[in-house]
């Protein structure tokens, strides 16, 4: 569940074929179309207008809801139901599990899933379309296909080539460049019942069967990041639907604890609606659309390899019950560039958490601090790094052990297992009876365990090799982009600040607003939105990048960039390198920013009292 400026590489666009010829029968159309308009829309192959597309998520990491597939292709019409799988996290777990099993490296439940569901998609006419390949694609199309055979099943399964670049980075577990959605459209093109592929970006898993269906041409910009936007919002799966929703608490709770994976409705024109299947648990409104249009982006350019999205020109309007419509979004050409993501192991990594109770918390914690870091600096193999992190979790006069108590954590990092293992350990359990009051651990420390670390580079779009790989065994080349001119974009005017001197009152920032954070890297986003207008004018004047600091104290020293999204009535913030070097390797206590979000929320300032 991971884009954000996925500059990856770029296709033909991304209808797979070469310029100037016509793509092949789209998705879901009558097979005697006609190569003529009366209409002639630009961006568009000829053609009479097509019928809705209708695209389904059923998952949105790797882990996520196992019966999600069946729920989705039982609940209600698809036409194309799609599976992410993949983020900056598995790939680096699926590079772990090929280094067992060559064979491996592809997500495993996914072949599980379609055990149960490949004859239900069949029934329906419903195409499959997923990113489980991982790190091995082809093994996992080879798998599908023993799968079918063995079940009876006449599925015709292809899948896309080209991402892996690790032959060219040889001390990373993967190296994988984002492809666009131009290698999913051609093999639904060519017939293909399910398709597969590694890593690809989220939106892809849309922008691919949209493609393959309409017939829009590699410069259809407006309808393809149109398309983009949608796969957006699908491919987190029920955070669309009220999950990890700020205003959770405003919703019948019963609706909310079991939510439906959400569906879109995409349009010709590149507008669409997001909605579920009816009777499904959750909620569908602006809200948690927003929430998830600011998960995981940055500015107001939406960067990718079909297409550069303009997240400032996205409207947003309730159509009815669970029902919320997209239209207006511009597109752009995509970036010269496709971002490859590099993951590969950064060493051992081990941690012990001090419980320090009642009173005298910091002179306990300096007391032990001292102690133990005494041992590792005389130990021949002392870490490399020492972290200490002192979580005031305690209360005064507390009713329970626990919430009398506070937790110092220490992390420690070394390319050599036993610095972390042996050494750490050792040096914290023989302080047990010599330390201070109260002297226990939440758990002793075990053996160190190796972390990862994501970086990314960009590389021009022709250094990739993105293919199709038929059911038939042809392989369909899918061309880069022809226009990739990026153009300056002006940050857009902030409405009027509300009048001074009305009276405020102390209050949390999220009793007015919501909030929705995620990781990128090594970075954090926060994306901030207002419901009314009138919240929204004191948002944008109020709610600085200095501002943000001082609420955050832990982002004092990043830098910090604040994108204005007045159409969502939003704020986005980019907090550079609060995540060290990605989530693998756990820099701090929350390692993917989920709740950066919430933490700001939480946080009290001086709101206008007509607000509250």
């Amino acid at each position: 569940m991971t884009t954000g400026r996925t500059s990856a590489a770029t296709t033909s666009g991304p209808t797979g074929v070469p310029p100037g010829e016509t793509p092949g029968v789209p998705l879901g159309a009558p097979a005697d179309r006609s190569t003529r308009t009366a209409t002639g829309t630009p961006g568009r192959a000829p053609g009479p207008a097509v019928r809705p597309l209708r695209i389904g998520n059923a998952s949105g990491f790797y882990g996520d809801r196992f019966d999600a597939m069946r729920e989705m292709l039982t609940g209600g019409p698809l036409d194309v139901l799609t599976g992410d799988y993949l983020a900056e996290l598995t790939m680096l777990i699926l590079g772990r599990d090929r280094l067992k099993d060559p064979a491996g490296g592809y997500a495993r439940t996914f072949l599980r899933q379609l055990e149960e569901c490949l004859g239900l998609a069949h029934e329906r006419g419903v195409r499959i379309v997923a990113n489980a390949g991982g790190l091995n694609p082809a093994g996992l199309a080879a798998a599908v296909r023993e799968l079918a055979g063995r079940l009876g099943i006449p599925a015709r399964v292809a899948h896309v080539e080209g991402d892996d670049l690790s032959s060219r980075h040889p001390k990373s577990l993967a190296a994988h460049a984002y492809l666009g959605g131009g290698g999913i459209a051609a093999c639904l093109r060519e017939g293909a019942d399910v398709v597969v592929t590694g890593r690809v970006t989220d939106a892809a898993l849309v922008t691919g069967p949209a493609v393959a269906h309409f017939g829009w041409a590699p410069d259809a910009y407006d309808r393809l990041a149109g398309a983009v936007v949608a796969g957006h919002v699908l491919e987190c799966g029920t955070q669309a639907t009220g999950g990890n929703y700020a205003f959770f608490a405003e919703h019948d709770p019963a609706r909310l604890r079991h939510p439906g994976f959400p569906v879109a409705e995409l349009h010709e024109d590149g507008t669409s609606v997001i909605t579920k299947h009816d009777g499904t648990g959750g909620v569908v409104d602006t809200g948690t659309v927003t929430a998830q249009l600011l998960y995981e982006t940055s500015g107001a350019r939406y960067a990718g390899p079909d297409v550069t999205a303009r997240l400032d020109s996205v409207r947003l309007t309730r159509e009815g019950p669970d029902r919320v419509r997209i239209d207006g979004v511009r597109g752009e050409a995509p970036p010269p560039t496709l971002k490859v993501g590099l993951n590969r192991l950064g060493g051992f990594r081990n941690e012990v958490v001090f419980v320090l109770t009642g009173l005298d918390i910091e002179a306990k914690a300096a007391f032990v601090r001292a102690q133990l870091e005494s041992v590792l600096v005389a130990a021949e193999s002392r870490p490399a790094q020492a972290r200490w992190d002192l979580a005031r979790t305690d209360h005064p006069d507390a009713p329970t052990e626990e919430t009398a108590s506070a937790l110092l954590r220490l992390v420690v990092r070394d390319p050599d297992q036993d610095a972390v293992g042996r050494t750490l350990s050792g040096a914290a359990i023989e302080l047990a009876l010599g330390s201070y009051p109260g002297f226990h651990v939440l758990a002793p420390p075990g053996k160190g365990a190796p972390y990862g670390v994501f970086e990314d580079e960009y590389v021009p779009h022709g250094d990739v090799d993105h293919v199709a790989v038929l059911h038939d065994g042809r392989r369909i080349p899918v061309m880069p982009a022809q226009d990739t001119l990026l153009r300056p974009v002006e940050e857009p005017p902030l409405p009027a600040p509300l009048p001074a001197g009305a009276p405020v009152r102390r209050a949390p920032l999220g009793l007015v607003v919501g909030a929705r954070s995620g990781d990128k890297g090594g970075n954090a986003n926060v994306g901030v939105w207002a419901r009314t207008d009138d919240a929204w004018r004191w948002l944008a004047h109020t709610l600085t990048a200095d501002r943000f600091r001082e609420l955050l104290p832990e982002t004092a020293g990043l830098a910090v960039v604040r994108h204005a999204l007045p159409n969502l009535r939003a704020l986005n913030f980019v907090v550079e390198g609060i995540l060290g070097e990605g989530v693998a390797a756990q820099h701090r206590f929350d390692p993917q920013a989920k709740a950066l979000g919430e933490w700001l929320r939480s946080r009290h300032l001086d709101i206008p009292e007509e607000l509250l």
